[in-house]
C-alpha cells in the first residue's frame, strides 16, 4: 500500500540519499555512481556493514573527506576526495571492472536521464547532437550488479516525467532497474508493473496524471 506524504516534499538530495542508505541490505557490496548517488556514502552507518566499491579500484570507500582529511590521491570515481574505512584495499581498475562484470556487487546506485516502466535504463547520453556521451562503467554496473537502484529527479525542468513507457534516449541496459528513488516518490519495478511505495509532496493520483502511467499502490 502506498504511503502518501502529501504534507512534506519533494525530498531534497540529502533526504533522498538518506532514504537510499537505509534501504541498502546489511553487509552488501555496493557501487555508488558518479553524481548524486555518491552522497549516499555520507549517510551510511558502520553498523550496516556495507562495503563500498569504486570503479577506479577501491573496496572500503567511506564518506566524502573534509578539511585535513582530504588526500588528493584518495578519490572516488567522480574524483571527489573520500576517506577510508577499516580494512580498505586498492587494486587495478581492470580488477575493479572484473568485480563489476562478474556479478560480485549486490547493489549499484546510478543516476538516470530516463527509466522505462519495464526497468530499462538510459543514463549515458541524451542523443542530442551537442551532448557529451559519458558511459563510464554504467553498462557494466547495470548488467553486473544484482540490484540496480536509480536516484533521480522525477521530472525534467520542462515538467516531463523521466519515468516513461519506453526510453527515447540511448539505452544503458535493459530490464535492469529494480527500484527508483526520486524527489517525489519511490517506485518498485517488477514484471507485473510499477508499484509506488511512497510519495512526497504529491498524491498517488497526481503522480499517475503527471507520469501518464499505470501505477499500482
Amino acid at each position: 500500500m502506498t504511503v502518501e506524504h502529501t504534507d512534506r516534499g519533494p525530498l531534497d538530495k540529502h533526504e533522498l540519499a538518506a532514504l537510499v542508505a537505509v534501504d541498502i541490505p546489511h553487509g552488501a557490496f555496493v557501487n555508488l555512481g558518479i553524481g548524486q548517488p555518491t552522497t549516499v556514502a555520507d549517510h551510511l552507518e558502520p553498523a550496516q556493514g556495507i562495503v563500498l566499491h569504486t570503479e577506479n579500484g577501491m573496496l572500503g570507500m567511506g564518506r566524502a573527506a573534509v578539511g585535513d582529511e582530504i588526500d588528493p590521491d584518495l578519490i572516488n570515481a567522480g574524483k571527489v576526495p573520500v576517506v577510508e574505512t577499516p580494512g580498505a584495499s586498492y587494486f587495478h581498475h581492470a580488477d575493479s571492472f572484473a568485480m563489476m562484470r562478474g556479478g560480485h556487487l549486490d547493489v549499484c546506485v546510478l543516476g538516470a536521464f530516463q527509466v522505462s516502466r519495464a526497468g530499462d535504463l538510459a543514463n549515458w547520453h541524451t542523443g542530442a547532437a551537442d551532448a557529451i556521451p559519458a558511459v563510464g562503467g554504467a553498462m557494466d554496473l547495470a548488467i553486473g550488479a544484482k540490484q540496480v537502484f536509480v536516484m533521480m529527479s522525477l521530472f525534467t525542468r520542462d515538467g516531463a516525467s523521466k519515468l516513461v513507457e519506453e526510453c527515447t534516449y540511448p539505452l544503458t541496459g535493459r530490464h535492469c532497474v529494480s527500484r527508483i528513488y526520486s524527489d517525489h516518490a519511490v517506485f518498485e519495478l517488477a514484471a507485473e508493473g510499477v508499484r509506488v511505495r511512497s510519495t512526497y509532496g504529491i498524491s498517488l493520483d497526481e503522480l499517475r496524471g503527471r507520469t501518464g502511467l499505470e501505477l499500482s499502490s
